[in-house]
């Protein structure tokens, strides 16, 4: 079969689905190239409400970020924590700021 999509899917992106030490994905190319596009298209969406965020409350270019990527996490945005946080990372790139370090509580233990 023929994969006529063109879309170049970052590294960074198929870090995501990765377990460390291993090669094999977590998940199916296809799976991977939708949760990207919508990834990609969430990072793009944020660009104009983040400058927005930063020219109206006069707060800096991390505090847009940090609470960017707390709006993200916990997966009511429809996005996963690691990809909440790929997300704000390619944010801050889109619009050439510095990503300061973001830190996602950990999950609560369940037994």
């Amino acid at each position: 079969m023929y994969d006529d999509n063109q879309v170049d899917i970052p590294e960074s992106f198929y870090a995501l689905f990765r377990v460390e030490g291993r090669i094999k994905l977590t998940a199916t190319r296809e799976v991977i190239l939708g949760r990207y596009e919508l990834c990609e298209d969430l990072a793009n969406h944020l660009v104009d409400y983040a400058r927005a965020r930063h020219f109206d409350l006069g707060i800096s270019e991390d505090d847009v970020l940090e609470r960017c990527h707390q709006g993200l996490l916990g997966g009511a945005a429809g996005v996963s924590d690691e990809e909440a946080t790929w997300v704000i990372r390619r944010l801050a790139e889109l619009q050439g700021w510095p990503c300061p370090a973001l830190v996602v509580a950990p999950k609560p233990e369940t037994d």
